[in-house]
C-alpha cells in the first residue's frame, strides 16, 4: 500500500444532518482511504493511503474558532489503521483536542487506540466505539481480511474500560441473513467485555461496493446472493420491514442483558 502526503486547507467538517447514532457535531479524518480494505467500504479498491500531513497545524487554528461540540474522529476512514502506528496523526490531533478539552468520539476497529489512553484520559468527555460486524472469524476473513480479530476488538473494549475510558461496541455494518442469528452472541460478548453500550446499523450497498460485495457472495456464500439482490433491489439500504424487525430483536436482547442501545451522551454536559 502506497502512502502519499498532502496538505489540507481545513480538517474539521461540521455535521449538517442530525446524528442520532454517534451524536457528532463535527468530524475529523486524519487519513483518506484505509488499509483495512473491508469489502463493503469504498476504500477497498484503493492502493494508496493519503496522510493529511498538516492536520494538527490546521486543527490548532480551527478549534479556536468553532463552538464546542462532539468531534467524531474516524467518521469515514479508520483513524487507527496501520499507518497510524508510524505517523501518529490521530495522536497529534487528540493532543490538541485534549488541550482544548473538547469532547470526542473515536470510531475504530483497532487495538492501537490503547496506545493513546494517556491522552484520552485527559479529555473530559471521550468515547471510543469499537466496531465489528460478526464474531465469526471465517466471515471476518472474507469481508475484512486485514482487520484485527473480533476477540482482539472485544478485549480492546475491556482494556479501555479498565483505564476508565467510556467505550462500547458498534455492530456495524450488520450483514442481513449472515449475522442475524449471532446478534445475541455479539451482545452477550460485549457485556462480558464491559461494553457500556451497543450501536448498530445494517449494511449499505451503493455503487461499486454493491458489485464487489455481490461478487464476494457469489464466490463464497452463493446461497445468499438471491436474498441480497431482493433485499437491496432498487435501494442502498434494507427495507423498513427488515430494519424494524432487526431493531426490535436487538432491543429485546439488549434489555435482557441490561445494556443500552445508544451512547450515554448528553450535550448539556459539555
Amino acid at each position: 500500500m502506497n502512502h502519499r502526503f498532502i496538505k489540507v486547507d481545513s480538517i474539521i467538517n461540521r455535521v449538517t444532518k442530525k446524528d442520532g447514532l454517534f451524536h457528532g457535531d463535527y468530524t475529523i479524518d486524519p487519513y483518506q482511504y484505509c488499509e483495512y480494505s473491508c469489502v463493503y467500504c469504498d476504500s477497498s479498491n484503493r492502493h494508496e493511503i493519503i496522510i493529511k500531513s498538516n492536520a494538527a497545524e490546521i486543527l490548532k487554528r480551527e478549534i479556536k474558532q468553532m463552538n464546542k461540540g462532539l468531534i467524531i474522529i474516524g467518521s469515514v476512514h479508520d483513524p487507527y489503521q496501520p499507518a497510524e502506528e508510524k505517523y501518529k496523526m490521530t495522536r497529534c490531533l487528540l493532543e490538541i483536542i485534549s488541550e482544548y478539552n473538547n469532547p470526542c468520539h473515536i470510531l475504530t476497529k483497532s487495538p492501537l487506540v490503547l496506545r493513546d489512553v494517556d491522552v484520552l484520559s485527559r479529555i473530559k468527555n471521550c468515547f471510543v466505539t469499537i466496531s465489528m460486524s460478526t464474531i465469526q472469524d471465517n466471515i471476518v476473513n472474507l469481508i475484512e481480511p486485514y482487520t484485527p480479530s473480533p476477540l482482539e476488538r472485544l478485549k480492546t473494549i475491556k482494556k479501555l474500560r479498565e483505564k476508565g475510558i467510556t467505550a462500547g461496541l458498534a455492530m456495524i455494518p450488520l450483514l442481513p441473513g449472515i449475522t442475524d442469528a449471532e446478534l445475541e452472541d455479539m451482545i452477550r460478548s460485549a457485556v462480558f467485555h464491559d461494553s457500556q453500550y451497543i450501536l448498530y446499523k445494517p449494511l449499505m450497498l451503493a455503487g461499486d461496493q454493491r458489485v464487489h460485495f455481490l461478487d464476494l457472495l457469489e464466490r463464497n456464500l452463493p446461497s445468499q446472493v438471491d436474498y441480497y439482490k431482493g433485499l437491496y433491489k432498487g435501494r442502498i439500504s434494507p427495507p423498513r420491514w427488515y430494519t424494524s424487525t432487526i431493531g426490535k430483536k436487538i432491543k429485546r436482547i439488549s434489555n435482557k442483558y441490561k445494556i443500552p442501545d445508544r451512547m450515554p451522551y448528553h450535550k448539556k454536559n459539555l
